[in-house]
């Protein structure tokens, strides 16, 4: 169809899609090729089986963000003329006979064989956010949450002996899985001021297998130097992993600033209402796995069968090497893979991702506006405003929108921070970040409290903070709400 040449020519950036090896049926590692009928090769599939035949509905020209959040990785269902995505509600997929089965498992014919590997919903929305942030429409695995898709996207390049260097300033889970669980498993991460990016080259040695930084940094708000990161990164011959959960694609896409894979908590601004949990890996496909320094790539995989990632795959798979053994490794043995609802109710926020950031953004500058000049108010940090450290950075970084977060302290410290929360009307008191509605937390005794103090600090998360998610009410009524809770203080 005409919307499979558009999606083909964005994701290789190149005049025509290209051309599948001759005989597919060569590489017989498991579920492989499953992957090459999603976008490189569709002849194989069987019609009306197991993997949706496209209609022949779609645009001929290059979409827009706005258009791909809306239509991307899907179109009108040939067999039923369905126009929304349908949930596909199964877990294993009927096989005519022992012959399909065989066939299936030793990938002579192409389709699904079980959900924890891929799901046609899953297949969706991967194709949607690998689209949005600008990476190969095959770039993209959907998994169980945003801390399992770090945990996957370290372990996927990193064994124990290894190291990746990482910005101190980062969300309490990810920081809590950095120090004290992937240590236990051999793997170092060696922490360093993400506000010099010079830290990063710094600390590299020859066993460091990656950088990882936030684009913004929960709850701290430091956004990181993409660039000069990336430069570093470059420089050291390693991948850079940017989780980008407080941008999202519509405020901005780091693999345009040189990052190489992308972590995104989809259960928060790019689902937007609070009700699915999810999260995805994005593989940029620009990184060359063969260099010898990730001996995870270049070393024969014992779990399938001596296969050599970063070496031994057909041209049109080589580039999608990192995503591929993701999927075929640690999503299939391990299983955090994310359920077909949860993959379905995200989709219907990302449909209006746009819109809702604009509106985030702009709600969180009133609110920054508001609490700067109240009298009760000690500090704000934003980083729409001018007088904001972070102000040049968010204009390249942030679209110069200052992103949908405030953090504040509360003058009185600790005792006066949790007697604004337990005083608010309209927001919510929850542990989440990226709801339409409103939310207010005190991180240092919830989403930070397994940090030491120290810690904490250093993670820009000081005891009297107030983080505020703005979300896309009125903002007259979100105004009202802060000056009343303030007014019991």
């Amino acid at each position: 169809s005409l919307a499979q040449r558009h999606f083909a020519q964005k994701r290789f950036r190149c005049a025509a899609p290209p051309q599948p090896p001759p005989r597919l049926a060569m590489l017989s590692r498991s579920f492989l090729l499953n992957m090459l009928s999603r976008g490189v090769a569709r002849a194989p599939l069987r019609p009306g089986k197991h993997l949706r035949m496209a209609s022949s509905w779609g645009p001929d020209w290059q979409l827009q963000d706005e258009t791909i959040c809306l239509h991307g990785g899907w179109a009108p269902d040939a067999q039923t003329g369905a126009r929304a995505p349908p949930v596909y509600r199964t877990t294993p997929y009927q096989f005519d006979s022992t012959e399909h089965a065989a066939n299936l498992f030793g990938l002579k014919e192409l389709g699904y064989i079980y959900s924890r590997l891929n799901n046609p919903t899953q297949d969706i929305l991967e194709k949607r956010m690998a689209l949005l942030e600008g990476a190969p429409e095959l770039g993209g695995l959907a998994v169980a949450s945003g801390t399992s898709a770090i945990f996957y996207a370290v372990t996927n390049l990193a064994q124990a002996g290894d190291n990746i260097v990482a910005a101190a300033q980062l969300y309490g889970g990810t920081y809590t899985q950095f120090s004290e669980i992937l240590p236990k498993l051999g793997i170092e991460v060696r922490f360093v001021d993400v506000n010099d990016p010079a830290n990063f080259g710094n600390a590299v040695d020859d066993k460091t297998r990656a950088f990882f930084c936030e684009t913004c940094s929960n709850p701290a708000l430091e956004i990181a130097d993409l660039d000069a990161i990336s430069a570093q990164a470059k420089d050291a011959g390693l991948p850079l992993i940017v989780d980008d959960t407080f941008s999202t694609p519509a405020l901005c896409k780091p693999l345009e600033h040189g990052a190489d894979v992308i972590i995104t908590s989809l259960t928060k601004w790019a689902g937007g209402h609070g009700t699915g949990l999810g999260g995805i890996v994005i593989d940029g496909a620009k990184f060359d796995w063969s260099s010898g320094k990730h001996p995870l790539f270049t070393e024969p995989d014992d779990s399938y069968g001596g296969l050599r990632w970063g070496m031994d795959l057909p041209e049109p798979l080589s580039p999608l090497a990192y995503i591929l053994k993701l999927r075929t490794g640690g999503l299939r043995n391990i299983g955090a893979c994310i359920s077909p609802d949860n993959a379905w109710i995200i989709l219907q926020g990302v449909e209006t991702l746009h819109s809702r950031m604009d509106r985030h953004c702009s709600n969180s500058m009133d609110v920054a506006t508001f609490l700067k000049d109240h009298p009760k108010v000690d500090w704000v940090r934003y980083p729409g405003l001018p007088e904001d450290k972070m102000f040049e950075l968010q204009k390249k970084y942030l679209n110069g929108k200052g992103g949908p977060l405030v953090t504040f302290g509360v003058k009185g410290g600790r005792p006066s921070g949790e007697k604004f929360i337990n005083s608010l009307k309209l927001f919510s008191h929850v542990a989440n970040v990226g709801d339409a509605k409103s939310l207010a937390i005190h991180p240092a005794s919830t989403t930070h409290s397994q940090m030491t103090d120290e810690q904490q600090r250093a993670a820009g998360c000081p005891p009297e903070m107030v983080r505020l998610s703005v979300g896309t009410e009125h903002p007259t009524d979100i105004l009202k709400d802060l000056e009343q809770a303030l007014g019991q203080v």
